[in-house]
């Protein structure tokens, strides 16, 4: 039975060994290998491919959307304090929301602001949705001295705008 070995690689006289390059050279070699074996699959690829047969996509059947998504307000809720502050919800997603001030130059709102906007001047109103909005805050997070002092301990919006959506569910299921 005859012996079979790898093939060797040619040498030449001028060869330098790896331990000689520099990091460089030797990452130069290595991402030279690296795009032929590379190209060599590619090649490979298209060969093995080649015989399943693609139909042309039609583009009617494709599903599109907005580039730029529109929100809409979900169903209202028919409690008072439940409405505001899911129209106050859908103010700060559709506004902006800030932290350190009421309102902000380009109309971005607190927490509080949008719920004062939304109110339209019904502080009873207004005062029921910070107080729900306040114990909502409170089951979540544990003792916070203010509704104003929770949004702006925030440096995004995201949990603002989920306990405002939560409260929004609270006041429903109260009844307020």
């Amino acid at each position: 039975m005859p012996l079979t070995h790898a093939p060797t690689q040619p040498t030449t006289g001028n060869r330098v060994s790896g331990s000689e390059l520099s990091l460089e050279a030797r990452l130069a070699a290595t991402d030279a290998a690296m795009t032929i074996r590379l190209e060599e699959a590619a090649v490979a690829h298209e060969v093995r491919t080649a015989h399943i047969s693609t139909d042309p996509i039609d583009l009617g059947d494709v599903l599109t959307v907005p580039l730029t998504p529109t929100l809409q307000p979900p169903t209202p809720y028919r409690t008072p304090v439940a409405a505001l502050l899911q129209r106050a919800h859908h103010r700060l997603l559709t506004g902006g929301w800030c932290a350190g001030a009421l309102v902000e130059e380009d109309g971005a709102r607190c927490m509080v602001g949008a719920i004062r906007i939304e109110a339209h001047g019904d502080h009873g109103l207004e005062a029921g949705a910070v107080a729900v909005l306040l114990d909502a805050i409170r089951r979540k997070f544990g003792d916070v001295d203010s509704v104003p002092s929770f949004n702006d301990a925030h440096s995004s919006g995201r949990i603002p705008l989920r306990m405002l959506d939560q409260a929004a569910g609270l006041a429903d299921t109260r009844g307020l």
